[in-house]
């Protein structure tokens, strides 16, 4: 499911750019693993983190179909961190490239399987339904400093992303059982 969110996010913005533009690749290989200065994709996505979204993660995962219920783990619910970095010939072309981002999350930041076109998407799986929010996040300078550190310490233009509710879950039903459907009242007597 995350491959498939960032590969949605990946498409939608090189149909933005109307080219090519968006490549979903580490940052930090930007130079290593046979690619040279100038061969790196000029936006490159990167998961820099994962979260789990804890204000979810007791909610019951039950169904009921007639008079069954079945039971299943609950569902993870996860905020991925990703990160646009933006390497163009120039540095002014890297900051128009990095203001066309902001402008394409400005105007949709709720992506759907209703207002998203995926089923042309290469590698998509099983992919029917989703929705996921965009949020603009904003780190600390420390927090900068530190990503950019992890990433090789060479930094270039960029922003940074929360996608935030996206699901997970396998179709495994850990019990099943009936649905209760009345309650019978014993009375007792006392002595």
């Amino acid at each position: 499911m995350i491959f498939e969110i960032l590969q949605i996010i990946t498409e939608e913005l090189n149909n933005y750019f109307d080219e090519k533009a968006v490549d979903l690749s580490n940052i930090a290989m930007a130079e290593g693993e046979g690619n040279s200065p100038g061969n790196n994709p000029d936006i490159s996505l990167t998961l820099i983190n994962t979260q789990e979204e804890f204000a979810l993660k007791n909610t019951s995962n039950n169904r009921v179909e007639g008079t069954s219920v079945s039971y299943r783990n609950p569902k993870v619910y996860l905020n991925l961190y990703i990160l646009f970095s933006v390497d163009k010939s120039s540095y002014s072309e890297s900051l128009k490239s990095l203001t066309k981002i902001l402008a394409f999350f400005q105007g949709k930041k709720v992506f759907t399987h209703k207002n998203t076109n995926f089923e042309a998407i290469d590698g998509l799986g099983d992919l029917k339904t989703f929705k996921f929010i965009t949020q603009l996040y904003t780190p600390s300078f420390e927090e900068l400093n530190y990503i950019w550190g992890i990433l090789g310490g060479k930094q270039y233009p960029s922003v940074l992303y929360k996608i935030t509710l996206l699901e997970i879950e396998r179709d495994i039903i850990t019990k099943e059982g009936t649905v209760v459907s009345a309650v019978e009242q014993q009375s007792i007597i006392k002595n």
